[in-house]
């Protein structure tokens, strides 16, 4: 990228100006520490050259955006064509005081919706189940039949918005009853947009929320992407999630090597099933987190879309731009917001999403100030919105099409960033024998994930704890504080109101109808017929089956897997 002769002359005046300018000032006043580091404990030089970047190949390794590699960006013109989605997180007790959330936050300016669920919803069951006591509606709405649905958009539009729903073993159901409501509304299902995270290879690696083991589990997966491609083409089926690995304590690194081995798994499995890669890999979607060392973080981005694109093209052959192009979400770092003085979450936040901007995402969750204490309030997810907001309306970040493309320092850590997720990559595709599918299915047997994770978190607190990474407000610029503020308190009627509804439910459906569902859906997944389950679990859910009664069928035909495996 630079000539020879400019190279040595740029490294001449380097030592010139370490020994005639750097020197002296060392001598005197020294540097701040030792040694400079991310978060993820990857050492960054002083300065960066022309030097760092000699080998880079403009066209190969830069390219322009919206071209391959989308080192620069999936698309030509980024946020100068339209911001990125500003998607925030909602959902807390039943589904009308959810509703009410979504209405308040489309009148704010919320360009997309995100859905939480709550704990017996993400693992399966539903609201009257013993195991769901003291969990309804507390971290998420409960959402138990289609009835709760229905409810939950009540006076929106399901072809208008494009929804966001982080759900994973009860992904398929809740993908049926959104679906459905579509029928429902009238609107067809080729013209719905949103997205279903979707991603269980992640939960058996980071997150653990399951209910069958991991091959059938990734089975099911790969029934939603196919019946997306024939039915919901604009939505997309699974967002491959970095998120909770980094959640987890992984490095930057670890998060997109092992994010990416988990959408190849998925790529794999599609080939295997005999789907066209140019008909499904489009569909595909990624989530990513964004944490506090900013060029980091814009490394990741830009090196993940780098090393997909490659890996689509060179190894399973796509053709089209859409199937090499990475999309992805990216959230702030939920675990590094502080109890502790609270409001200085919202520079956090800040800085974390000005990287995701920096590093081209598609839609950003601004994470709440008061988050570390308890479900976001109106005033503090209105601060999060806003923070998004400034970013794309005042501060310039978004007039540029990758700002940072060329920076010696950034393409310097791009370079470094991809190295080290190619090299997991190599790792992981030798467990599996050549097959990434395979190696991820290992890695999860046998504890390589969790160990490379554990490994970092430690290694991180360590560093926390020694004082060399300092955490403003916890081990450093520390004060005395009320430690009980007011936060959002979930109405302890909650669980009552839904037990009301879902009986109501169960006394007016039909019954039979129900049962011939259920049926329907057994036949279909039986060991010799191994059927498509979508078409099962839409038909089921419009008979208003409850979330419980169909994940029980597939507890029955692969187990009871929540109930063998006791998460770490």
């Amino acid at each position: 990228m630079f000539d020879q002769d400019d190279l040595e002359d740029i490294r001449a005046e380097r030592e010139r100006w370490e020994s005639e300018t750097l020197e002296p000032i060392l001598e005197r006043h020294g540097e701040r520490r030792e040694r400079f580091a991310t978060v993820s404990n990857h050492e960054v030089d002083r300065l960066y050259t022309p030097e760092d970047i000699a080998d880079l190949d403009y066209e190969e390794d830069l390219g322009f955006p919206g071209e391959p590699p989308y080192t620069r960006g999936p698309y030509p013109t980024m946020y100068r064509g339209r911001t990125w989605t500003m998607r925030q997180f909602a959902g807390f007790g039943t589904a009308e005081e959810t509703n009410e959330r979504f209405h308040y936050l489309i009148d704010e300016g919320q360009t997309g919706l995100s859905t939480a669920f709550d704990m017996p919803s993400l693992m399966g069951i539903d609201s009257d189940h013993p195991m769901s006591e003291g969990e309804v509606g507390k971290e998420g709405v409960a959402v138990d039949t289609l009835r709760d649905m229905e409810i939950l958009f009540d006076g929106i539009d399901v072809g208008e918005v494009s929804t966001s729903f982080t759900i994973n073993p009860s992904a398929p159901v809740i993908y049926a009853m959104y679906v459905a409501l579509a029928d429902r509304q009238g609107v067809p299902r080729d013209e719905i947009r949103g997205t279903l995270q979707n991603d269980m290879l992640k939960e058996f690696i980071a997150q653990k929320e399951w209910v069958i083991p991991p091959e059938p589990s990734l089975e099911v997966v790969t029934d939603t992407i196919e019946f997306a491609v024939e039915e919901t083409p604009k939505f997309h089926p699974i967002s491959i999630s970095g998120y909770h690995i980094r959640e987890a304590g992984s490095t930057a690194a670890q998060e997109a090597a092992f994010t990416l081995a988990d959408g190849f798994a998925y790529v794999e499995d599609c080939l295997e099933r005999g789907l066209d890669v140019d008909e499904f890999a489009p569909l595909l979607s990624f989530f990513f987190n964004s944490h506090n060392s900013i060029f980091e973080e814009i490394a990741k981005f830009r090196a993940a879309r780098r090393v997909y694109a490659r890996t689509m093209e060179d190894r399973y052959d796509a053709a089209k731009a859409e199937s090499k192009r990475m999309k992805f979400h990216t959230q702030t770092a939920g675990q590094s917001l502080t109890a502790q003085q609270p409001l200085n979450n919202i520079v956090r936040v800040t800085i974390q999403a000005l990287a995701g901007v920096l590093g081209g995402t598609q839609s950003l969750h601004t994470n709440s100030f008061d988050e570390a204490l308890a479900l976001p309030s109106e005033e503090a997810v209105r601060v999060a919105l806003r923070t998004q907001q400034i970013i794309a309306e005042e501060s310039g970040a978004a007039d540029i099409v990758d700002p940072m493309g060329g920076s010696f320092a950034i393409e310097k850590l791009t370079n470094e960033m991809e190295e080290e997720i190619t090299a997991y990559l190599a790792e992981i595709e030798e467990l599996g024998d050549g097959s990434l599918r395979d190696g991820v299915l290992e890695g999860i047997s046998g504890g390589y994930f969790q160990r490379e994770i554990q490994d970092a978190s430690y290694e991180y607190q360590q560093r926390v704890e020694r004082g060399e990474e300092v955490v403003v407000g916890v081990n450093a610029y520390t004060i005395e504080e009320d430690t009980s503020p007011d936060i959002l308190q979930i109405d302890e009627t909650t669980r009552e109101r839904q037990l009301e509804r879902l009986e109501s439910v169960k006394a007016e459906r039909d019954d039979e109808a129900v049962e011939a569902a259920l049926e329907a859906l057994a036949d279909a997944i039986a060991e010799d017929k191994n059927e498509n389950v979508m078409p099962y679990i839409v038909d089921a859910v419009k008979a208003y089956t409850t979330m419980g009664e169909i994940m029980r069928v597939f507890e029955d035909r692969y187990g009871a897997y929540r109930e063998e495996v006791t998460p770490a």
